[in-house]
């Protein structure tokens, strides 16, 4: 299944065979237990739902520790960790075909370098922005009477309907939302550490979730 959690940690670069170097984003995957199968027939669905990460029991709801103690074990004599996310996967076609039962554990060992994949993670919060830094907009003329006119956005509304158009670029929030980034590479597997290394870079701050799909997913 090409399909798993993780948290991105750094950029880097790797040399190749024939000296040529790769920039990467080393991203920390699973191991991810399935924790829920869901059905056409139960849920109106078909999906896998996984669970990335640890979280202490005393911060997650009687419920969900319920639903979690289904497929994470029991660990003795250490305090009691459930995972920290918690993220499905839709499939297309039948879930007893892809062969996964509650608490099967899924690792990077499901991908091999040269795969294809998609990245989709939370972006970097920017803030309140202009619009020169928001939509690359090249802002007024820095001369001939354009004082403190340099970065606005100039005219935003037109005479004869005299209102703003909704959808209209001018300053706002910009970043932290959902962004998704293909037709990425991995270079390299590290079975061991539990790491990819994903050519190029990857949406999201350091730390942050990462969700990683084969590309035809």
């Amino acid at each position: 299944m090409k399909f798993i959690l993780g948290k991105k940690l750094e950029m880097t670069q790797i040399f190749t065979e024939n000296g040529l170097v790769l920039p990467v984003t080393k991203v920390q995957a699973g191991p991810c237990a399935a924790l829920q199968v869901k059905s056409q027939e139960k849920d109106g669905y078909v999906a896998v739902q996984f669970g990335y990460g640890e979280k202490n029991a005393k911060n997650v709801a009687k419920p969900q520790q319920k639903h979690f103690e289904k497929a994470v074990p029991s660990t003795d004599g250490k305090a009691k960790t459930y995972p920290r996310y918690v993220r499905e996967m839709r499939i297309n076609g039948d879930a007893e075909a892809l062969n996964i039962k509650i608490g099967d554990i899924i690792g990077v060992d499901n991908f091999v370098v040269g795969d294809i994949v998609s990245v989709t993670a939370t972006s970097k919060g920017k803030g309140f922005q202009g619009v020169v830094k928001r939509y690359g907009f090249s802002g007024g003329r820095k001369t001939h009477g354009n004082k403190d006119q340099l970065r606005m956005p100039g005219s935003v509304g037109a005479k004869g309907p005299a209102h703003v158009f909704k959808g209209t670029r001018m300053g706002g929030r910009m970043g932290n939302e959902k962004v998704t980034t293909n037709n990425l590479e991995v270079v390299k597997v590290d079975e061991k550490e539990n790491v990819l290394y994903i050519r190029g870079a990857v949406p999201g701050a350091r730390n942050g979730l990462v969700i990683i799909k084969g590309v035809g997913v």
